[in-house]
């Protein structure tokens, strides 16, 4: 893959108002994530995630962040929001995520001892396959890890997230070459509340990284 002609796609996790969104998609953020997990800061209702996705202009795609839900839980979003992607951040299983028609996204807590290969090669039916900080609160806490770790053979596109923001992504996107990126608290004013200075920076300078 010549990394010239590669655009490192965008998505914008954490969306919690529908101007967050809006701004998101004006500069130019691939896809939008909506947080089903109860426990995060991030937490959406049904009724919320259907109001922000219906703010968004054509082609910005949704995407439904679930740990460990149950399939009663995502069948629901999955009628009401219309998701075009989930996102799987548990301990789900290949067979779990691909019960419900809808691609999906699998994701990898990494740290030292941890094969990320090995986990994620069970999940060889995913759209993509994301790697992700190890930390207590499944994400969206800034917290980088050891880019080296990041399996090199890749059987499916690359999704990287952890502790990215303007200081570091293009330091990021020329160690490991990911199709996309994942940014949540990176480009916030405060938690769940997304800046849309952050976000159109953010997103420039994945874009001269890929130059």
């Amino acid at each position: 893959m010549g990394s010239s002609a590669v655009r490192t796609r965008v998505k914008i996790c954490g969306i919690t108002r529908t101007a967050d969104a809006r701004a998101a998609a004006e500069a130019g953020a691939d896809a939008i994530g909506l947080v089903f997990y109860p426990p995060s800061p991030r937490y959406l209702s049904v009724e919320r995630a259907v109001e922000i996705r219906d703010a968004l202009p054509p082609f910005v795609q949704t995407v439904a962040l679930f740990v460990n839900a149950d399939g009663a839980q995502i069948a629901q979003v999955i009628g009401r929001v219309h998701p075009a992607m989930l996102q799987f951040h548990g301990d789900e299983t290949p067979q779990f995520c691909g019960q419900f028609g809808v691609p999906y996204v699998k994701a990898c807590r990494v740290r030292p001892g941890v094969d990320a290969l090995a986990y994620l090669q069970p999940f060889a039916a995913a759209a993509a396959w994301l790697v992700d900080s190890f930390v207590p609160e499944y994400g969206g806490v800034g917290e980088s890890f050891d880019w080296s770790l990041v399996p090199k053979e890749r059987a499916r596109p690359l999704i990287l997230s952890g502790g990215l923001e303007l200081g570091n992504v293009a330091r990021a996107i020329r160690a490991v070459r990911p199709w996309g990126i994942d940014v949540s608290s990176g480009v916030e004013s405060s938690k769940a509340i997304k800046d849309a200075g952050k976000m159109a920076a953010f997103i420039a300078e994945v874009r001269n990284a890929d130059v």
